[in-house]
């Protein structure tokens, strides 16, 4: 290894925004079945389409309607 880098030549990183970060969340069963029969007829993953629906939620800052019964 060097001991020193020169790094005043660096560029920012352009995925910044695009990174992610795992975590571990409880999901209802039949959600995960909803987003899987979407993901089959869109193509896209299950994974990737509820991350779509909480990013869209966010950037639109949806807020929540919860009636509990």
């Amino acid at each position: 290894m060097r001991e020193k880098y020169d790094f005043s030549n660096a560029k920012p990183n352009p995925y910044v925004k695009k990174l992610r970060k795992q975590i571990s969340i409880r999901i209802d069963i039949d959600t995960i079945n909803y987003f899987k029969k979407k993901a089959e007829e869109t193509g896209i993953t299950y994974q990737n389409l509820i991350n779509l629906y909480l990013t869209d939620c966010a950037v639109h800052a949806k807020n929540v309607n919860i009636v509990w019964e």
